[in-house]
């Protein structure tokens, strides 16, 4: 279990990382490509459960929460617009994989053992109920413009710099808030007792919780990037 703990650290900052590189070197630009690669990982791993801090997790919960930290240095440093891009971009990338895997996976395999063998693992990846795909659209649609709306509400309370803790935290655990109740509700409602459903919410939450606050020292950099002007424009 601590393997996997340290495994998902390494992976959080990994992810944050990417992000603020990809910031330095592309601009804006870099965000937006880094949104589509993130919904499409996250919705890889989400298929990859682990026990973390003693509870069944999936995988997918850092890279579907660096769209919030990307959504939210967005708003910060371009404002609402380039923000509300992003998760238009987000959303196209996972209808498109989402259309294209489904058409790619009916597809008969060569008749070769190792080849069938690769083609079933690729298969059981992307073989999403159309129940559990509608609910991650829906909710992701829902959960991102959600964030960056609540991100511009709190900025105009508290428009400090000192504040970005706030504005960033405040949008992001409410906004996966909301995420998690659309997307549990979409796709269990009928399928699992009540009581069930809601251990399900309660520790993707958790996890989520926790890379909220983790992803608030990076907000602060991308922000000290943008002062310092180390940030490209015409990316």
């Amino acid at each position: 279990m601590m393997n996997n703990i340290f495994l998902w650290f390494l992976m959080l900052v990994i992810n944050f990382s990417c992000i603020l590189f990809a910031y330095k070197k592309f601009g804006k630009t870099g965000l937006y490509i880094w949104v589509p690669i993130s919904t499409i990982l996250a919705n890889i791993q989400v298929v990859m459960l682990v026990n973390l801090f003693g509870m069944e997790a999936t995988l997918g919960n850092i890279l579907y929460a660096g769209g919030f930290l990307v959504t939210d240095i967005l708003s910060e440093n371009h404002g609402k617009e380039a923000a509300q891009k992003a998760v238009k971009i987000g959303f196209f990338g996972l209808i498109a994989t989402t259309l294209i895997m489904q058409c790619a996976i009916h597809f008969t395999p060569l008749d070769v053992p190792e080849g069938i063998a690769m083609f079933e693992s690729v298969k059981s990846i992307f073989s999403l109920l159309p129940r559990l795909a509608f609910a991650s659209l829906v909710a992701y649609l829902i959960s991102q413009f959600h964030d960056v709306w609540l991100y511009e509400k709190i900025r105009e309370k508290f428009p400090a710099k000192k504040h970005i803790w706030l504005r960033n935290n405040g949008s992001t655990m409410l906004s996966q808030l909301l995420d998690n109740a659309v997307f549990t509700t979409i796709a269990f409602y009928g399928v699992y007792p009540i009581d069930v459903m809601f251990n399900i919410f309660l520790s993707t939450y958790i996890i989520k919780f926790i890379v909220a606050i983790c992803d608030t020292p990076f907000i602060y950099l991308a922000d000290k990037l943008f002062r310092g002007k180390k940030i490209p424009e015409n990316i």
